[in-house]
C-alpha cells in the first residue's frame, strides 16, 4: 500500500505512486477485469488526492488497461477472447517488424543483452507450485523479449509494442493459472534466441508469431474448461 501523502512530496510524483501501484495490481490480476474502480474507495485506500489519481487512471487508459465509462467513472478493462487474439497477432507482427530491423542495425552489444537476457530468463522457474507466475521469471521474459528488440530504430513501433506488451501481461499471467496445454517455454525461447543471433529475420518473426500463438491455444483451452469464467 501507499504510504500516506507528505507536504513535500509533488503532485507527479505521488501520481507516479498511484500509476505504479495500481498498474501492477491489474496486470497481477489483484484487481479483475472489469472491476469498476470507486474514486472514494481508491483515495481511501492509497490515501492519494483526486488530481494524482485522475491522472494516473488516464495514463492507465491510455495504456488499455482500464476502461473509461461516460458519466460512471472507470473499470479494470475486461479481458475477451477477440482482445486476446488481436494482441497476439498485433505483437506478432510488430516484435517480427522490430526484430528484423534489430537483426539489421544490431551491433556485438545487442547479441550480448540477448544472450545475457536469454541466460537470466533460465534462472528463475517459470510458475510457483500454486500456479501463480514467479515475479522475476516475469521480468526476466519481459527483458528478453525486449533485449531482441532493443536495436530497433523505429521509436514509433517501439511505443506501439510497449503497450501491447503491457495488456499481455495480463493474460499471460491468467495463462499461467487457467491453462490447460502443456509448453515447452525454454524450447520456444532458446530458437527465439537462435534465430535472432543468426540474424534470420524470417525465421525468428515465424518463431516469435508461433509463440504468442501458443499463449492463446493455451489460455482459450483452459477457457472452453469452464476453468475461467471472466471471458466473453
Amino acid at each position: 500500500m501507499l504510504q500516506p501523502a507528505q507536504k513535500n512530496v509533488s503532485g507527479p510524483t505521488r501520481t507516479a505512486e498511484v500509476l505504479e501501484v495500481l498498474r501492477t495490481e491489474i496486470l497481477t490480476v489483484s484487481r479483475h477485469p472489469g472491476e469498476r474502480l470507486r474514486f472514494d474507495e481508491l483515495r481511501r485506500t492509497y490515501d492519494v488526492g483526486i488530481s494524482p489519481l485522475r491522472e494516473a487512471l488516464m495514463h492507465l487508459a491510455s495504456e488499455g488497461l482500464v476502461v473509461s465509462e461516460e458519466r460512471r467513472g472507470y473499470r479494470v478493462a475486461p479481458v475477451s477472447k477477440s482482445d486476446l487474439r488481436q494482441i497476439a497477432r498485433l505483437r506478432g507482427e510488430f516484435d517480427s517488424l522490430a526484430i528484423r530491423d534489430s537483426t539489421e542495425h544490431g551491433d556485438d552489444h545487442w547479441e550480448g543483452r540477448v544472450v545475457a537476457a536469454f541466460h537470466a530468463l533460465l534462472k528463475r522457474p517459470k510458475v510457483h507450485a500454486d500456479g501463480t507466475i514467479d515475479a522475476q521469471w516475469e521480468a526476466n521474459h519481459v527483458r528478453f523479449h525486449a533485449a531482441l528488440v532493443s536495436a530497433c530504430t523505429m521509436q514509433k513501433l517501439l511505443s506501439f509494442r510497449q503497450i501491447l506488451e503491457l495488456q499481455a501481461q495480463r493474460y499471460r499471467r491468467i495463462s499461467a493459472l487457467y491453462a490447460s496445454v502443456a509448453r515447452d517455454d525454454v524450447a520456444e525461447h532458446t530458437a527465439i534466441r537462435d534465430a535472432a543471433l543468426d540474424r534470420n529475420a524470417d525465421l525468428v518473426g515465424e518463431l516469435i508469431r508461433e509463440h504468442y500463438r501458443k499463449t492463446v491455444e493455451a489460455l482459450l483451452a483452459g477457457i472452453e474448461e469452464d476453468r475461467f469464467d471472466g471471458f466473453s
